[in-house]
Parts: structure tokens; C-alpha cells; sequence
């Protein structure tokens, strides 16, 4: 079907007018768009700043909480290390004093020393108490119920066992 004539000419001003309208309807949808999507995009922005300052909330507090127990750990294991050096070093000081005392037989005077650590063994066993040389060198002695132990590593560990608290200064700065 074709149009009669002079019908294109009638019909252009209502053409031109439906396509403003088009075009108007379309700008008004596209600025409404626009607008919605700059308001949703302003949410997503405030709901992703929202989400970042939460995460770094809980990362500091989680962070100060690890950091507490690892610092926490960290004592622990020092003060760990630091008793088992003592103890190394106070291990280190009883052998010394151990091999000193060890080499007295051999020195002048020893025999003195032996007689003495006799009596005093007696002395502290009873009088009925039976006195033997220690293989180290010190002197032992029973009675019943009663030992007295005066051998010479004996007296060593009680030496140094007598510095009491004078032994930190070995490891004090």
C-alpha cells in the first residue's frame, strides 16, 4: 500500500514531533538512569569505605591481639632460654669446683684435710659411727640411721650451693 500523494508532507511535522518526543522520552530515561546509577554507585562507595574501615578495625584488634601473644611467646621463650643458661652456667661453675676439689688429694697437706673431715664426720655420725675414705678422696660416715657424706664432691656441691643468691652475679650485667 503506498500513500497518496502530498500524504509524506502532511505527515512530516507529526514525524518530526513523535521523534523530538522520542528523543526527549529517551534523555529524561537516560537522566534517570544516570541518576540511579550515580546513587547506586555512591551506596556501593560508601558500603565498600564502610567494609574497609570494619576490616581495619578488626585487623588492628586482631593485630594487637597477636601481637600481644607473640610478644607474650616471646618473654616466655627469652625467660626460657635465659634459665637454661643459668642453669648451664651453674652447672658449669659446680664442675669446676667439682674438678678443684677433685685434684686435693694430690696437694700437700691433704692428709690434714682427710683427718679433719674424719673427725668432723664422727662428730656430727655419733661416736660409735664407722669413718671409710670415699673413693673421691672426702670421708663417709654411718651409724644407725645416721649418714654423714663429707666426700669431696659432696663438699663442692654444698659450696657452691652456699653462694645462695651470690651466684646470680655470674650472669647479672
Amino acid at each position: 500500500m503506498t500513500a497518496p500523494p502530498g500524504t509524506e508532507a502532511l505527515l512530516a511535522p507529526v514525524r518530526v514531533r513523535m521523534q523530538r518526543e522520542a528523543e526527549d522520552q529517551a534523555a529524561t530515561v537516560l537522566a534517570g538512569a544516570r541518576r540511579e546509577a550515580s546513587a547506586i554507585l555512591a551506596r556501593a562507595q560508601q558500603s565498600a569505605a564502610a567494609a574497609v574501615a570494619q576490616a581495619q578495625t578488626a585487623g588492628r584488634q586482631e593485630g594487637a591481639v597477636l601481637a600481644a601473644a607473640i610478644r607474650s611467646r616471646g618473654r616466655r621463650e627469652g625467660r626460657t632460654i635465659l634459665l637454661h643458661a643459668q642453669a648451664a652456667a651453674l652447672d658449669d661453675l659446680r664442675a669446676r669446683v667439682r674438678a678443684q676439689v677433685a685434684a686435693l688429694p694430690g696437694e700437700p697437706g691433704f692428709g690434714q684435710l682427710h683427718d679433719r673431715l674424719a673427725r668432723m664426720a664422727r662428730l656430727a655420725a655419733g661416736p660409735d659411727a664407722v669413718v671409710a675414705s670415699s673413693p673421691d678422696g672426702g670421708v663417709l660416715a654411718r651409724d644407725a640411721g645416721v649418714a654423714v657424706d663429707c666426700s669431696l664432691a659432696r663438699l663442692a656441691d654444698l659450696a657452691v650451693q652456699a653462694l645462695g643468691p651470690d651466684v646470680h652475679e655470674l650472669w647479672a650485667p
